[in-house]
């Protein structure tokens, strides 16, 4: 069984592009965005299916090519998935919709 993803082994190489990325989100106000998050992103949402000879270039495209508005969905989908968020109880309906 193959652990990890298929483009982990570009990570280092492409660390730059990864940190401008993220420059990015902070000037436009998202500071708490950190590279862990972002590479999840790519590699579970916009490298679902990974090329087989992909080229380096072709990766940092990708990564300069994430718009926040992409992530910051991507993120609230990954939220709701993993929070026990129900409607079931009555007190919470009426706290959320106050």
């Amino acid at each position: 069984m193959k652990m990890g993803h298929d483009y982990d082994y570009f990570r280092n190489e492409v660390k730059p592009a990864l940190e401008c990325k993220l420059d990015e989100f902070r000037l436009l106000g998202y500071q708490k965005v950190t590279e862990q998050e972002l590479w999840g992103f790519l590699t579970k949402k916009k490298w679902k299916k990974p090329k087989e000879s992909v080229r380096l270039f072709e990766i940092v495209e990708d990564i300069m090519a994430v718009k926040v508005s992409e992530f910051i969905h991507y993120a609230t989908i990954e939220a709701f998935k993993g929070s026990d968020f129900t409607l079931d109880n009555e007190e919470e309906r009426r706290e959320l919709l106050k």
